[in-house]
């Protein structure tokens, strides 16, 4: 979500920063305006998709879903990018020469709010 290739509606907000700017010509100070850019994104049982699919209000249907916007990410290339970037720093720090045999040259363990487990070797 959030990226080019998603079906999203893109929607761009402009706040103030709370910064001014001195106008020299005019002798006047101006508000710093910034931009945010942001995508809508909703699951197919929100109003959001029965309303944009034409999809009739039915008295038994509710509404399941919700409607979020998620921040502009750009090009999904550069998300897949900054991964493998990532799976490769992975690799370098345990030695493994292969993906497949990350699993080998390291020990996993799954942290949450419950329990910890260990894996691996």
């Amino acid at each position: 979500a959030g990226h080019d290739e998603c079906d999203g509606e893109l929607v761009t907000k402009y706040y103030t920063t709370g910064e001014q700017w001195f106008d020299k010509k005019n002798e006047t100070y101006h508000p710093v305006i910034e931009n945010k850019k942001t995508m809508k994104f909703y699951g197919m049982s929100s109003n959001t998709a029965m309303d944009r699919h034409k999809v009739g209000k039915r008295e038994y249907r509710g509404e399941e879903g919700k409607t979020v916007e998620v921040d502009y990410k750009g090009p999904v290339k550069d998300t897949i990018i900054d991964i493998l970037s990532g799976v490769r720093s992975a690799c370098t720090y345990v030695g493994a020469k292969k993906l497949k045999t990350l699993s080998k040259c390291s020990t996993f363990v799954r942290v949450n709010n419950t329990h910890n487990t260990v894996f691996g070797n």
